[in-house]
């Protein structure tokens, strides 16, 4: 079984997340994919970074929403690295990319990127809000999407079709053969996150989950024999 490999805000793991740094680390690993998280900051700008708050991933304090970019490129991402904007994500890297949006507002900002660099192909769309991903999908027709899910049961398939995602991306440590089933009828990819060690990989394998996502490079390589 083919399984794709995603890279965790990069390689978060090794490197500082959501960094430039981590990107090009996952993609040198030959990581399928590479998960990114998007904010908008004060003046509009596509920030990637996990958080709302800048607190616990750089040497700042405050949430995103009231800094401007410039000032959030004042502050140390770890090692020295910068905040970056996505963009810069889109030139520094060529795998393609899941970019995981938090609100409509994000999904606006995004569908404007996504339509002046022809992003459709190239990009995959997550969030665990419904209304951000029924918003991209109006925005970018053809977009692909994914319905993120960490606590969860069979409604899970619902809403994911409802919204029109064709991708659950679960988290393995509630998943069930149930739901795994459900979605299968619903003709739905399943992504489990976050898979790190070889028993993650070995419950991947056991519920043919269609990809992996990881902290740590290591993954794509013992995956290929993990039975």
């Amino acid at each position: 079984m083919n399984l794709l490999t995603i890279g965790h805000r990069g390689v978060m793991g090794v490197e500082p997340e959501n960094t430039l740094r981590s990107f090009i680390a996952a993609q040198a690993a030959g990581l399928d994919l590479i998960e990114l998280d998007l904010h908008l900051s004060k003046d509009g700008a596509l920030v990637v970074m996990h958080d709302a708050d800048v607190s616990r991933t750089t040497d700042g304090k405050g949430p995103i929403a009231e800094k401007t970019l410039s000032e959030l490129r004042e502050l140390d991402a770890g090692r020295g690295e910068r905040i970056p904007v996505f963009e810069e994500v889109l030139d520094a890297v060529q795998a393609p990319l899941q970019a995981e949006i938090k609100d409509v507002a994000a999904a606006r900002a995004l569908a404007d990127v996504m339509h002046s660099r022809d992003l459709v192909s190239r990009v995959e769309v997550i969030s665990f809000h419904d209304e951000a991903i029924a918003e991209i999908a109006r925005l970018v027709p053809g977009v692909r999407t994914a319905l993120v899910a960490s606590r969860y049961g069979t409604d899970v398939v619902q809403r994911a079709t409802a919204v029109g995602a064709t991708t659950l991306v679960l988290n393995i440590r509630r998943l069930t053969l149930e739901i795994v089933e459900h979605a299968r009828k619903a003709d739905l990819r399943i992504i489990g996150w976050v898979v790190n060690t070889q028993d993650d990989l070995r419950l991947v394998r056991a519920l043919q989950l269609d990809g992996a996502t990881t902290d740590y490079p290591e993954i794509k390589r013992t995956g290929r024999f993990t039975a």
